[in-house]
């Protein structure tokens, strides 16, 4: 029997908003998928739909349980997560240069987006314990560097910098979050303007082409150009009101790339124009306002770490695709939350939700 405290207490708002941005990334993918001429099957919305049925189950799971019990089982879960992050180098799917998934029979699942769940857990239960009004020191930061540094290089080795780079702000986020002395806060600042401009001596060259693309994409308009070019045009041709649901024409006539997954936000700016992307960043920043008041509102800094954790990522997310698709920054490979095709991006957003529910929903629960 559920405990009727749950029904009353639960946060019915934030499960309306989060079905109410699934339901218009439904409605994009499907226009993406279906009016292309050249675009992927048909099939691939009903593959997302199945997937948002398992990531529902996975948005339910976690209420079923308390959530102070990932605290005793962090170490475990990071730790299964790297070992899925090491396997994956191996043994895991090659596809375009690249090895990111792990196939299990017919389905494929992407280690790296669970990892983000595991580096929020984990960095959760340690700033829960160390952090005080003082301020963290570098001596302090150490741990909690080399928990969020090994996921990132096992990330890059893959390679997908654009999820590393994700991992890294959603853990700074966290970091900053805790609050970092004066003085170690000036050091790292200082460490990180030296030593990221040699950052570019240590990118692949596919890497490099695309930041000098991102500040010059007239370059090369027909080769690494051509996608942001493409997407500011696809979003400019929406205008004000769109063109309408199916009528967008630089994904109808296949100009678009990657409509259904990196780019299905110029898919969305293009049939409902500035008025569609406004509604939807506006759904956004409500999901970003709600989870920081979940955590603001938390009765224990463990659930209020994670609250953080998982708003953070949603806004990281967010914020780089969109930058993306409008040219604001270079081509990472970051998907859309809830938007976005992808099983394995489904699942994560929709653990997030579910975690985020539980936050909010037992903070009223005498334990």
């Amino acid at each position: 029997m559920i405990d009727r405290r749950f029904v009353k207490h639960f946060d019915w708002g934030l499960l309306g908003l989060t079905f109410l941005i699934v339901a218009m990334g439904l409605l994009t993918l499907y226009s993406a998928v279906t009016s292309s001429t050249a675009g992927p099957q048909k099939i691939l919305y009903f593959k997302q739909l199945v997937w948002y049925c398992i990531g529902l189950a996975a948005m339910i799971f976690p209420l079923f349980i308390n959530y102070k019990l990932l605290d005793r089982w962090a170490p475990v879960i990071y730790a299964m997560c790297m070992l899925l992050l090491l396997y994956v180098l191996f043994f895991g799917k090659y596809v375009a240069g690249a090895r990111r998934w792990i196939m299990i029979g017919p389905v494929s699942i992407q280690p790296s987006e669970l990892a983000k769940i595991a580096v929020i857990i984990i960095l959760a239960r340690y700033y829960s314990k160390h952090a005080d009004i003082g301020g963290l020191n570098l001596r302090e930061l150490f741990t909690p560097f080399v928990l969020a540094i090994i996921p990132f290089i096992l990330i890059v080795k893959q390679p997908d910098l654009g999820t590393g780079m994700l991992l890294l702000l959603i853990a700074g986020s966290m970091t900053v979050f805790a609050k970092i002395e004066r003085r170690s806060l000036l050091c790292i600042i200082t460490s990180c303007t030296i030593t990221v401009p040699l950052v570019w001596f240590f990118l692949k060259g596919y890497q490099k082409r695309r930041i000098l693309t991102f500040l010059d994409p007239e370059r090369d308009p027909l080769g690494a150009g051509y996608h942001i070019i493409q997407s500011k045009i696809a979003i400019g041709s929406g205008m004000i009101s769109g063109k309408g649901f199916l009528k967008g024409t630089q994904n109808a006539l296949a100009f678009l790339p990657e409509q259904h997954t990196d780019f299905i936000f110029s898919v969305l700016a293009e049939e409902w124009g500035f008025i569609g992307a406004f509604f939807l960043l506006c759904l956004f920043l409500i999901f970003i306002i709600w989870g920081l008041n979940i955590a603001y509102r938390c009765r224990e800094p463990f659930g209020t770490f994670i609250a953080v954790g998982v708003t953070s990522m949603i806004f990281w997310q967010v914020f780089i695709n969109i930058a993306m698709t409008m040219g604001l920054m270079p081509i990472v490979g970051v998907t859309l939350p809830f938007i976005s095709y992808g099983g394995s991006s489904v699942i994560t957003t929709m653990i997030c939700v579910g975690l985020l529910l539980n936050i909010s929903m037992r903070r009223f629960l005498a334990e």
